[in-house]
């Protein structure tokens, strides 16, 4: 997701929709009561020059509507807020519209108050965790290392190779070497969890034999690329560097449900469960407020948000934290058997 402008103070955030994975993102983030304004295509009545007759087209025009409800599935490419336009050009009638955000929309959300854990999603989406990820691409004779950014790619060093050949063979290990050195001080500089390498044909496979049992190959991820020259924007398209970043989101996850369990096992600083949960945030005792995201989607649905939002307010106010649990993956499939919503707590209640 790309932040076009932000205007908090004003309550206004203007977002570009650039993957799918951003859809979930903002299911999280646009509520009933919320304003959309963007450019949308509307049927407006089109009269003909004696005013008899008129037909209706299609026309791109800017709408502000009120969010009533969002729709979102975790397999469908698009998110739908529907609501009543509040404002339009005068041609179009105030009546119930439906934003559909797919790849490439740019919207404007409207809100009396943004809260942190909303705030909160948005930079995740724009900045993916990708600052945290290297990428490598080579082939025998040259190599571009780049550390992702939250926009783009900040390129680090280019290595031009010395290739020899006897035999009809060619000789890389000296190059190799080189660029596992420059992986290495990078490594030890930026902390990446994940280091991308990738090549054209069989380069990356050679390089992981030079490298051996390092320390540095447990955080190798392969990809392939055409080629050096335009490669590493070719790899920010692959699959694995998706894979990457979504196996990074599910990786802090987990530790944060891992130690909610450690701390339920040993009847320690948590809880779980609606009733009591809620409570405790509300008492200003929780530390680390985690909800899955099928909770949230149910609660709107049924009506039954409301509770689920005030917890979420009150772990804020006091200074915890909140983290949404995508129930896609194996930590919030666990969250969800102990009802959607527990808390790692900062003290005890007794009750």
């Amino acid at each position: 997701m790309k932040i076009l402008k932000s205007a908090l103070r004003k309550g206004e955030v203007t977002i570009m929709v650039q993957t799918l994975d951003d859809l979930w993102y903002l299911s999280q983030v646009i509520e009933p009561g919320d304003l959309i304004k963007g450019r949308t295509l509307r049927k407006i009545q089109v009269r003909g020059k004696e005013e008899r007759s008129s037909e209706a087209t299609k026309k791109p025009v800017w709408i502000t509507v009120r969010v009533e409800s969002v729709e979102f599935h975790k397999y469908s490419s698009s998110l739908r807020a529907s609501g009543i336009i509040t404002e339009a050009p005068e041609e179009v009638p105030k009546a119930h519209h439906t934003f559909t955000f797919q790849e490439g929309t740019s919207a404007t959300i409207i809100k009396q108050k943004w809260h942190n854990y909303q705030i909160k999603r948005l930079k995740e989406a724009a900045s993916d965790k990708a600052q945290k990820t290297i990428i490598c691409v080579f082939d025998r004779e040259d190599a571009a290392i780049a550390l992702l950014k939250q926009q783009g790619y900040q390129e680090l060093a280019q290595l031009k190779g010395k290739v020899e050949k006897k035999a009809h063979k060619t000789e890389t290990k000296n190059f190799y070497k080189e660029i596992i050195s420059l992986l290495k001080e990078y490594e030890q500089r930026y902390r990446p969890e994940n280091i991308i390498l990738s090549s054209p044909s069989f380069w990356k496979e050679e390089l992981m034999k030079e490298l051996g049992d390092d320390e540095l190959s447990r955080k190798i991820v392969l990809a392939t690329c055409s080629s050096v020259q335009g490669g590493i924007a070719e790899t920010l398209k692959r699959p694995e560097l998706k894979e990457v970043l979504k196996s990074q989101t599910a990786s802090r996850e987990s530790r944060l449900v891992e130690k909610l369990f450690t701390e339920i096992s040993k009847s320690g600083l948590a809880s779980y469960g609606q009733k009591e949960t809620i409570s405790l945030a509300q008492a200003g005792a929780v530390n680390i407020l985690l909800i899955t995201d099928s909770l949230i989607h149910k609660t709107r649905q049924q009506g039954s948000f409301h509770s689920i939002e005030e917890a979420m307010k009150n772990t804020e106010k006091t200074g915890g934290q909140v983290h949404i649990i995508s129930s896609e993956n194996e930590p919030g499939k666990k969250l969800d058997s102990l009802g959607g919503i527990a808390s790692i707590l900062r003290y005890k209640l007794s009750w």
